[in-house]
């Protein structure tokens, strides 16, 4: 069954913006590290986005490709994990999984290429995003 379903994905034009969305059906970690991972075409697994939460306080780390550009965000209530995309570019072209952990001690930060599988518990099956010049 699985338990982190994105959506949001589509074809854009350069400097457009999408919202992706990860429902978290089943993980129900209070304290969690979360994160949108993306895969180029002929590219490795690469980290774009991390929130974490200790229960206490929330951290949030960005790419540096995508910083000041994209804004990670959770709606705990509904348990939802969002990605807001904007000023789109044809090198954000990709596959988007949401992937997370429980909060371990260990600091949630973006994780660089490649990212390994077993960084994260779970994943979800990815949606795609394609910019177009």
């Amino acid at each position: 069954q699985e338990q982190l379903v994105e959506s949001g994905g589509g074809a854009v034009q350069s400097g457009g913006s999408l919202r992706l969305s990860c429902v978290d059906s089943g993980t129900n970690y209070r304290k969690y590290c979360m994160s949108w991972v993306r895969q180029g075409p002929g590219k490795e697994l690469e980290g774009v986005a991390a929130l974490g939460s200790d229960g206490t306080t929330t951290y949030e780390d960005y790419a540096n490709a995508v910083q000041a550009r994209f804004a990670i965000s959770k709606d705990n209530d509904k348990n939802i994990l969002y990605l807001q995309m904007n000023d789109l570019q044809p090198e954000d072209t990709g596959m988007y999984y949401c992937a997370g952990r429980p909060w371990t001690g260990r600091p949630c930060r973006v994780v660089e290429a490649p990212v390994p599988r077993w960084e994260y518990k779970d994943w979800g099956q990815g949606t795609q995003v394609t910019v177009s010049s």
